[in-house]
């Protein structure tokens, strides 16, 4: 039966309410209950979208910013689109701080929507992100009438997943989710889910999947090449957060969820959604009569140059296409069968 929705009022108004889809062929087994969240269905086109509008809708509100004001923010993509998109709408002026690893594609959606993108060219002390922060001060103090939603320690960031991502899982499944694995950055999403389901007195387990290489929860720093995914430093938002469980993914673990969920579920995901889904299946024999549920970031599509070109896999990761559709589990076999189920 097909539920009418009513329409949204402008797009800022189409943010949330997002599909929650069961995956039935994902796992090597079948007695775990999957479901995941299709964050790409916002209208920016990510998660980022909510705290982006979170954060620039209460500083409106607070009257610390209006159509007069320029918004400066550093952002890896997601976050940038989605303050493009808001900025663009209440008529601001948006300059996006980024760095050589942000993919030519998010650029251009960003500079579509009216963006300035000021590139940073080099790391401090050998972290871009400090680079770009450093900027974005500069920025702020140069620039009259400015102003930083700082993704990074906003408690708005947080406070978007909890009134919105997680309570829709939560009301789609009626309270009954045993794990919830999200991926983390700013950490702004696994803090607002833990909040929500600790607040409602759930028993649901978070995991909070972090990148190899990432210094979040006391890691190592290392080299990165999936955005979006882990921190080059603790973010204040970070500092002193814990969750259920902490799982760490390498580059080549989210290309191969990646790959998976294409050939598996005909769906293609961003690179810490692939990440999320490798953490399920890792974990799938421990998670037998449980039911759970994945938060995907975004979309694939922006992420076709990158993680679902060969080329690009075997000269970053050093690994080849036959060695990809092994570890990701696609045959021939698989192929038909999913065709047939």
């Amino acid at each position: 039966m097909c539920t009418v929705v009513p329409p949204a009022k402008n797009v800022l108004d189409a943010i949330g309410n997002t599909p929650l889809i069961q995956l039935s062929r994902y796992l090597d087994v079948a007695d775990v209950t999957l479901f995941a969240k299709l964050e790409a269905s916002n209208p920016g086109g990510s998660a980022k979208d909510r705290p982006a509008h979170e954060m620039i809708r209460q500083a409106i509100e607070r009257g610390e910013i209006n159509r007069r004001t320029t918004v400066i923010e550093s952002s890896s993509g997601n976050m940038g689109i989605g303050l493009a998109q808001v900025c663009r709408y209440y008529g601001m002026r948006f300059i996006c701080v980024v760095d050589p690893r942000a993919q030519r594609q998010n650029i251009e959606i960003m500079q579509a929507l009216g963006a300035e993108i000021d590139l940073v060219e080099r790391p401090l002390e050998g972290d871009f992100l400090a680079a770009r922060l450093a900027r974005v001060c500069y920025l702020l103090e140069t620039t009259p009438d400015s102003y930083w939603p700082n993704q990074y320690s906003n408690p708005a960031n947080p406070l978007s997943h909890r009134i919105g991502t997680v309570r829709e899982i939560d009301e789609a499944l009626k309270g009954q989710l045993d794990y919830l694995f999200v991926a983390t950055s700013s950490t702004g999403a696994a803090q607002g889910c833990r909040d929500f389901l600790r607040s409602m007195n759930r028993s649901t387990q978070v995991v909070a999947v972090d990148s190899a290489g990432s210094v979040l929860f006391g890691g190592t720093a290392g080299n990165r090449m999936i955005p979006g995914l882990g921190a080059g430093r603790v973010p204040p938002l970070a500092r002193n957060q814990t969750f259920d469980h902490i799982a760490r993914v390498s580059d080549l673990d989210c290309v191969v969820g990646c790959r998976r969920m294409a050939h598996r579920e005909a769906m293609l995901v961003g690179g810490s959604a692939g990440g999320v889904l490798e953490t399920v299946r890792r974990m799938q024999e421990q998670l037998s009569g449980k039911v759970c549920a994945a938060i995907l970031h975004d979309s694939g599509t922006r992420y076709l140059q990158t993680i679902f070109n060969d080329q690009w896999v075997a000269n970053q990761l050093g690994c080849d296409p036959e060695t990809i559709r092994q570890r990701a589990g696609i045959t021939n076999a698989t192929e038909k069968k999913a065709v047939m189920s």
